[in-house]
């Protein structure tokens, strides 16, 4: 598969193709400030650059709100699995946001797979853009070394001035750019401007903190008593907005919602949160994660140890989102300089 060129002007010829044979969803602006993840009509919505989503393209792999099955007990027991998806194109995706895809990937396609997001991931086919300028004060891709793609996309975008050169990574994608006459191959002259882009941005995307990628795991293997989870908590409102944001939390409960005659209903899953005080209520009254510090812990576990040790993965991809939306100003970067300062005050 070899990879080709988009002028700038024809991007929307090659949106509205796609339009004819999927649902696009796209970041579109929201206010002054905000951008979300929606469905599209045309180029002129999408905002290719732009400060992370709201909500991750995460929602459309495992949405808020799923029906898993519907039952109907008035002839026996009959139950039937639900997938409500349509084939879509998910356009201008950060690498940040496909690093958070490929954890999920990891969660879900993992012994035993979840069927339901097997189904949806089949249907979703990625386009990504990448990012050149850093996007706020926020972000951690630096330290997470994840501002550039390695792999998890159909196609790839990179602005080189009037053209937009594509990274062709699947069948899936070759075939896309099929419905468009309008690409054309890469000529010398692209290699050399996508050369220089991606030069100029390793001296933009420095570590954004005074901890390196490798420490992560130790600071983390004798950080467990630490204070600093304490006093991190004495700020958290435990109001969730942390991981509800998150691309690669992927907590749920499930739940049966039954029609008023009780013979019909569906069972559905929701998006839960570890930092619920009744998330890790048990029978018997019994609250493993009773305390707010406990939560707050067990948070940046789940993205600095846990999965490391599972799937040998950071499970942050440095988006920012926590900290952008956190109503107390918990800050990411600042807790794990924290954490690491705090070596010896155990």
């Amino acid at each position: 598969m070899k990879n080709i060129l988009l002028k700038k002007e024809l991007f929307g010829g090659f949106v509205r193709q796609l339009l004819t044979q999927y649902k696009v969803a796209a970041p579109v602006k929201k206010g002054t400030k905000s951008f979300t993840f929606e469905y599209v009509n045309g180029a002129d919505e999408i905002c290719l650059d732009h400060v992370p989503t709201i909500l991750p393209p995460k929602k459309y792999f495992l949405p808020q709100h799923e029906t898993l099955l519907e039952y109907d007990t008035t002839d026996g027991q009959n139950m039937q699995a639900y997938v409500e998806m349509e084939p879509m194109v998910i356009v201008g995706v950060h690498s940040c946001d496909i690093a958070g895809i490929q954890c999920l990937n990891h969660v879900f396609m993992d012994r035993p797979k979840d069927y339901h997001y097997q189904a949806r991931h089949d249907k979703i086919l990625l386009i990504g853009y990448e990012c050149l300028h850093k996007c706020d004060q926020f972000a951690s891709c630096g330290l997470m070394n994840t501002h550039t793609p390695t792999g998890g996309y159909d196609l790839f975008m990179t602005d080189i001035g009037d053209y937009y050169y594509f990274d062709i990574n699947t069948f899936a994608g070759e075939q896309m750019t099929s419905l468009f006459e309008g690409f054309q191959p890469v000529s010398a002259e692209a290699e050399k401007l996508l050369k220089k882009a991606r030069t100029d941005k390793k001296k933009l995307f420095k570590n954004e903190t005074d901890v390196n990628l490798g420490e992560i795991p130790s600071i983390f293997e004798w950080g467990f008593d630490s204070h600093v989870w304490d006093r991190t908590a004495e700020k958290c409102l435990s109001c969730g907005n942390c991981t509800n944001v998150c691309p690669t939390c992927y907590c749920f409960d499930v739940m049966d919602e039954a029609e008023l005659n009780l013979n019909k209903g569906h069972r559905i899953r929701v998006w839960d949160s570890c930092q619920n005080e009744s998330f890790a209520l048990v029978a018997g009254g019994e609250n493993f994660r009773e305390k707010r510090a406990q939560r707050v812990r067990h948070r940046f576990f789940r993205k600095f140890k846990y999965p490391v040790d599972r799937y040998g993965k950071f499970f942050c991809t440095g988006c920012g989102r926590c900290s952008r939306q956190c109503m107390a100003s918990i800050n990411l970067k600042e807790t794990i300089s924290k954490l690491k300062s705090s070596w010896g005050e155990l």
